[in-house]
């Protein structure tokens, strides 16, 4: 049985070419807001001093809801008056949990950021890693051991991953 959500670790780490209203340099007072849905968002420390290069490192723990499909990264410029939005990107869940990577896998991901009107606004990079449970580990089971004719009986499911080789066959 499926949870009804996961634990999702996120670390933001840097974010390139950030600007405001697609021309000018953002200074200072970058942050990054990332979302799961709509009730669950998380907010990084404001960098002060990377401007247009922006640097957090820093890991958020999210609860991710079993049906997200996407997670949503947000980089926001802390201003006078208001805080706007710089760049809008979202990340589908199935970069980084399901496929055939281990779900404990530390994903290294970079997305382009597009700003409200859908232009091209800055890069942001993170890292991504589902928390996997003692209790949503899978159990090991044993199968009974039967001798089918002398020989073991293996009827079990086998997977075969073909492996391509540089040897040549030399026919003599």
């Amino acid at each position: 049985m499926e949870s009804a959500s996961r634990v999702m670790e996120i670390t933001v780490i840097s974010a390139e070419g950030l600007r405001v209203n697609s021309r000018k340099p953002v200074k200072k007072n970058a942050y990054v807001v990332v979302r799961t849905d709509s009730k669950n968002s998380e907010m990084t420390r404001v960098d002060t001093e990377g401007g247009s290069f922006s640097t957090w490192n820093q890991k958020l723990v999210m609860n991710l809801p079993a049906q997200a499909r996407f997670v949503t990264v947000e980089v926001h410029c802390k201003g006078s008056s208001a805080d706007r939005v710089i760049g809008t990107a979202r990340v589908p869940v199935s970069d980084f949990s399901g496929g055939l990577t281990p779900e404990s896998y530390l994903h290294f991901l970079s997305y382009r950021l597009r700003d409200e009107e859908g232009e091209r606004n800055g890069i942001v990079n993170l890292s991504v890693r589902m928390k996997v449970s003692v209790m949503a580990a899978p159990q090991q089971r044993t199968w009974p051991e039967t001798v089918v004719g002398g020989g073991w009986d293996c009827s079990g499911v086998v997977v075969g991953v073909p492996v391509h080789s540089s040897y040549r066959t030399v026919q003599v």
